[in-house]
C-alpha cells in the first residue's frame, strides 16, 4: 500500500479529496435526503426569480459575524470529523480532527492549538498508517511545538488570523448561483464551487474531479435567529470512483468562544523533522 504525504488537516478536509476519500471505507454512497433541493431562479442565466437576490444577500450577510473571529465550528464529511473554536481577541484557536477509524487504511487524529505566536500539534496515527516507517519518530502522545519559520504559509499546521474561518463559508456563499428561501432562516440552491477553490472545506483536486458538475452543486443553509450562518451543507455528487457525500459545516456560540490554553510544559516536545516532512 502507498500512502501519500498527508496534506492538510482541518483546513483542506483532505479526506474529501478523491484519493483519501476512497481509503476511508466509511462512505454510504448517498448524499442524504436533501441532496436535490428544488430551486428557482438562475443568476447565471440572468433570469433570477422574485426574491432570489434577497435570498442570496441574506446568505452573504450571514457570514459577516464570522469575520469577527469568535465562534465554535464543526465540519464533517465521509470519514472525517473536525471541531474547534476561534478566539481572535486572544489571537488563539483550537481544533481537533479525526480521519478514518481503526479499520481504515489511514486513521489520523490531530489536536491543534494556536496561541500566537506559538502553535502545537498532537498527532495520533492508526490503521495501516501506524506501521509506516518513521512513525515512531513522531512523538505520538505529546504536543509537538512547531517552528513557525517552517510552517509559515502552511495551511496544514498554521493558522492565519487574517482569515479566521477554516471552512471558508464566505467564499462558498459568494459562489451561489441559484437560491431560494425554503422556510424561516432556511435556504436551498446551488453553488459554483469552481469559484470557491480558496474555501478550506474544498480543494482543487475535488473540484477538478467533479468536472462540469462543479458549476452546479446543491446546498442547503440555515441561519440562526440573529440571521447568522449556523449550518451549510454542500451535497457533493458522485464523480468517477468517488461516492456522493455531504460536507456539513456548522457555527455556534458567536461571541462566546474562549481563549485557547497553552499545553502543559511536561506534555510538550519540539516537533521532529519527520513531522514537517509528513505535512509538506
Amino acid at each position: 500500500m502507498t500512502i501519500r504525504r498527508f496534506s492538510a488537516a482541518l483546513f483542506a478536509m483532505t479526506l474529501l479529496t478523491p484519493g483519501l476519500a476512497a481509503c476511508s471505507g466509511t462512505g454510504t454512497g448517498e448524499a442524504g435526503a436533501s441532496a436535490s433541493p428544488t430551486v428557482s431562479g438562475s443568476a447565471a442565466a440572468g433570469s433570477a426569480s422574485p426574491g432570489t437576490g434577497d435570498a442570496k444577500q441574506a446568505l452573504l450577510n450571514s457570514t459577516n459575524e464570522i469575520r469577527n473571529g469568535n465562534f465554535r465550528f464543526t465540519m464533517t464529511g465521509v470519514g472525517t470529523t473536525a471541531e474547534g473554536q476561534v478566539h481572535e481577541p486572544s489571537q488563539s484557536a483550537e481544533m481537533k480532527l479525526t480521519i478514518g477509524d481503526a479499520s481504515s487504511d489511514v486513521q489520523m487524529k490531530l489536536d491543534l492549538v494556536h496561541l500566537k505566536p506559538d502553535s502545537w500539534v498532537k498527532l495520533d496515527l492508526g490503521g495501516q498508517a501506524a506501521k509506516l516507517p518513521g512513525v515512531q519518530g513522531l512523538n505520538l502522545g505529546k504536543y509537538q511545538h512547531l517552528d513557525q519559520s517552517r510552517i509559515k504559509g502552511n495551511r496544514n499546521l498554521g493558522f492565519d488570523f487574517e482569515e479566521v474561518d477554516p471552512a471558508g463559508s464566505e467564499v462558498l456563499t459568494q459562489g451561489v448561483t441559484e437560491v431560494r428561501q425554503t422556510g424561516e432562516g432556511a435556504y436551498a440552491g446551488t453553488i459554483d464551487v469552481t469559484k470557491a477553490a480558496e474555501a478550506g472545506s474544498l480543494n482543487a483536486e475535488l473540484i477538478k474531479a467533479l468536472g462540469q458538475q462543479a458549476r452546479s452543486v446543491p446546498f442547503t443553509a440555515k441561519l440562526d435567529p440573529q440571521a447568522r450562518l449556523s449550518e451549510l451543507v454542500i451535497q457533493i455528487p458522485a464523480s468517477g470512483q468517488n461516492k456522493a457525500q455531504d460536507i456539513r459545516i456548522t457555527y455556534a456560540d458567536y461571541g462566546a468562544a474562549t481563549a485557547a490554553q497553552r499545553p502543559p510544559a511536561d506534555q510538550v516536545v519540539e516537533a521532529p523533522n519527520e513531522l514537517y516532512n509528513l505535512f509538506n
